[in-house]
C-alpha cells in the first residue's frame, strides 16, 4: 500500500509524540516534495510520504533506527518502496541500505542538512531561512561544535553521492525550506 499523506501522518503520530519530531518529519517532507517537482513530478506525494516516514521508528526505538520502521511498515502493509527508501537514509550509520535512486540521496543528503540549516536559522535576527545564505550555512558547517548532532560527514556523502558541490547542496535545500514557510514557522 501506497499511503496518502493523511495516512503517512497518522501512522507517524502513531509512533512519534514529540513536537521536534513531528516538525522534522514535516520538514523532510516538504524539502522532498521541492525535489520531487523536479526529479520526478509524477511522484511528489510519494516523495513527500517517503520524507514524513523517513524516522517513523525514532522516538519510539532510537537504538533500532532505521531497522524496527522496516518491520512496522511492514506490519501496515506498506510499499516496499516506501520501506527501503525510509531506511536507505541509515546507510553506514544503522543499515546497510544503500541509497540507489535519486529520491533515496535526496533523503540521505537533506536529513541531516535540514537540521543544521534550521539552527543557523534560529541564530540569525528573523529566526527565519528567509535571509539565511549559503556562505552562514557553510561557516557554520565548518563549526564542528554548532548543532554537533547534525552529521557534516553524512551530509557531505550525500553531496558526493548526488553529483553535487556541498554549497549546491546547502544552497538547493535552503530554497526548498523557503518553500515552506507559507505553511509552517521556518
Amino acid at each position: 500500500m501506497i499511503p496518502t499523506m493523511e495516512e503517512a501522518q497518522a501512522l507517524l503520530e502513531k509512533y512519534n509524540k514529540e513536537a521536534f519530531h513531528l516538525r522534522h518529519a514535516a520538514i523532510v517532507s516538504g524539502v522532498m516534495g521541492y525535489f520531487a517537482k523536479e526529479y520526478d513530478p509524477d511522484r511528489v506525494e510519494y516523495w513527500k510520504v517517503v520524507g514524513l516516514l523517513h524516522d517513523l521508528d525514532f522516538e519510539a526505538y532510537p537504538e533500532q533506527h532505521c531497522v524496527k520502521s522496516q518491520e512496522l511498515m511492514r506490519e501496515e502493509g506498506l510499499d516496499e518502496g516506501i520501506i527501503r527508501s525510509t531506511a536507505s537514509h541509515g546507510y553506514g550509520l544503522c543499515c546497510d541500505i544503500k541509497p540507489e535512486h535519486v529520491m533515496e540521496k535526496i533523503l540521505f543528503a537533506t536529513d541531516e542538512l535540514t537540521g543544521l540549516i534550521g539552527a543557523a536559522a534560529i541564530m540569525r535576527p528573523s529566526k527565519s531561512v528567509v535571509d539565511l545564505e549559503t556562505k552562514s550555512v557553510k561557516k557554520k558547517f565548518k563549526d564542528k561544535k554548532f548543532a554537533a548532532g547534525c552529521s557534516r560527514e553524512v551530509i557531505s556523502q550525500g553531496a558526493e553521492m548526488l553529483g553535487w558541490e556541498l554549497d549546491e547542496l546547502i544552497e538547493r535545500t535552503i530554497l526548498a525550506m523557503r518553500g515552506l514557510m507559507d505553511t509552517m514557522d521556518i
